[in-house]
């Protein structure tokens, strides 16, 4: 019962945050010459969920000497740094939008471990060399994360910018100029992480996971996910890419990367139903 309350702390601050943002931007409850829906106090308070939301996913990974990081602690620590991210900018960019999918994706995602708990246990936990490239890794998930989020949300802008039907939840938004600088900000920063994951775990195989470098479904796809978004950078660079084609680029990259990790543990632990 206590593990359940720790999670719907966050789950309810999000969700109240949610349903304050639907109410008071929306719906036109917001009064009259407010500068952004996201105000200084609804700031504070998303501090505070993150706060409980990473207080939760440390004691959902570290239940004792032992490091647990399944399907469902993957899902929420990927979300959870995605915010945190996302609370940053906040202090520097109004993304009135993007709040209304960053609240919901917390709330499920403080959630997912209590419906897909998971035995997995990571045996190099105490190494040195596999904290930094776990780290790594995890903050290359989390921006690509946050750029797929604001893919999505410029290919809606873009989407009712062209029909001529601007909705109040998008008015809000920085023009889609800066969205497009942000999101490819947010890709080659992820990137550079990315590429120092894959090094690491190309070149230091044997003294991060014990054992020599072997080609998987998840090497296979985290590669496949570092060339798509290579390509991507490549095109933004050399021919100038934007618009749709980059947002498609930056989804199909995202999803290999998902695949790379969080497919092959839904797969063992949800279809599967096996601990590792």
């Amino acid at each position: 019962m206590q593990t359940i309350l720790l999670h719907l702390v966050p789950a309810s601050l999000y969700a109240g945050l949610g349903v304050l943002f639907w109410r008071s931007c929306l719906l036109g409850a917001a009064p009259e010459g407010a500068r952004e829906c996201l105000s200084g106090r609804q700031r504070l308070v998303l501090l505070v969920a993150v706060l409980a939301h990473g207080y939760v996913l440390h004691e959902a990974i570290f239940p004792g000497s032992e490091m647990r990081f399944g399907f469902g602690v993957a899902v929420s620590l990927m979300v959870w740094l995605a915010i945190c991210f996302y609370w940053v900018e906040t202090l520097y960019t109004r993304l009135d939008g993007l709040h209304a999918a960053a609240m919901p994706a917390g709330a499920l995602a403080s959630l997912v471990p209590l419906i897909f708990p998971g035995e997995h246990v990571l045996v190099n936990a105490a190494s040195p060399a596999f904290r930094a490239h776990f780290v790594v890794a995890m903050l290359a998930y989390s921006l690509f994360t946050l750029a797929a989020l604001h893919a999505m949300l410029m290919s809606i802008a873009g989407r009712q910018l062209h029909s001529a039907r601007f909705s109040r939840l998008l008015a809000g938004l920085p023009p889609l100029l800066t969205m497009e600088a942000l999101l490819f900000r947010l890709i080659a920063i992820a990137f550079v992480l990315l590429t120092l994951t894959l090094a690491s775990g190309v070149l230091f195989s044997e003294t991060l996971f014990g054992q020599p470098f072997r080609v998987d479904h998840k090497t296979v796809f985290a590669f496949v996910s570092w060339f798509l978004f290579g390509v991507l950078l490549l095109g933004r660079w050399r021919w100038g890419w934007r618009g749709r084609v980059a947002l498609r680029w930056t989804l199909a990259g995202f999803t290999a990367l998902v695949l790379a990790y969080l497919g092959s543990r839904f797969v063992i632990e949800v279809v599967l139903e096996r601990a590792s």
